[in-house]
């Protein structure tokens, strides 16, 4: 019933819904209704309600088969708790805590096996937030993003095994991903990762960008390296 009054407009009527079946501990629910708390969407914005909403599913969802359907509303509750407790929720008095986001993000990442957890659990590392950098582990998680199609994942991935950055030096593999980036980013990415190709391919070989094309045509069509 929710989900239908959200589709037609009908917040209100969504929002009873949605409250009802979450307090019987309904887990997509719970879910749509941190996500609606978390963005003021039907609601005004309460982050430390959307922080509640992602916690009860959390702790009660934790173990749920990763292979049904709503597992990827779990993994997806875990990775927006995550991200509450690496920033902190200033106006509810949680600080921030990076070594609980980090367990978080694990758990979706590998239990669940999310992309967007393990870019998350990367960028942790990548950037030292809170961690001592781990250019290797970063990489690692990036890797498995990016074969999920996560493209920022992707793009950032690419970067590194381009320049080497904390890692071997893989300068055809790394464009390849960049070019894997370019071809799948949406609106909201495609500036960045433009800027991110433009930089690369004035270093890069012709032979090094011929090789990269091939790799990167083989994956799109194929899915494969």
């Amino acid at each position: 019933m929710g989900a239908e009054a959200y589709s037609v407009g009908d917040l209100q009527s969504a929002l009873n819904a949605f409250q009802y079946a979450a307090s019987k501990g309904h887990a997509i629910a719970q879910w749509k209704l941190g996500k609606m708390y978390a963005s003021g969407d039907g609601v005004p914005e309460d982050d430390y309600m959307a922080f509640q909403m992602f916690s009860r599913i959390a702790d009660q969802h934790a173990d749920d088969n990763p292979y049904t359907p709503s597992a990827r509303v779990v993994a997806d509750a875990f990775v927006n708790l995550a991200t509450y407790y690496k920033n902190g929720i200033a106006k509810a008095g949680i600080k921030p805590d990076v070594g609980r986001a980090v367990d978080l993000f694990t758990h979706a990442a590998t239990y669940f096996g999310d992309a967007s957890a393990q870019y998350n659990l990367a960028r942790i590392y990548l950037d030292g937030d809170g961690v001592q950098p781990d250019p290797g582990r970063a990489a690692r998680w990036l890797s498995l993003a990016a074969r999920k199609n996560h493209v920022a994942a992707q793009a950032t991935l690419g970067q590194m095994l381009i320049y080497g950055d904390g890692v071997r030096p893989m300068p055809e593999k790394g464009y390849m991903w960049l070019l894997v980036a370019r071809e799948n980013a949406g609106p909201e990415d495609r500036d960045w990762i433009l800027a991110l190709d433009h930089r690369a391919s004035q270093i890069l070989t012709p032979e090094q960008k011929t090789a990269a094309a091939g790799l990167a045509e083989k994956w799109l069509t194929k899915g494969t390296e």
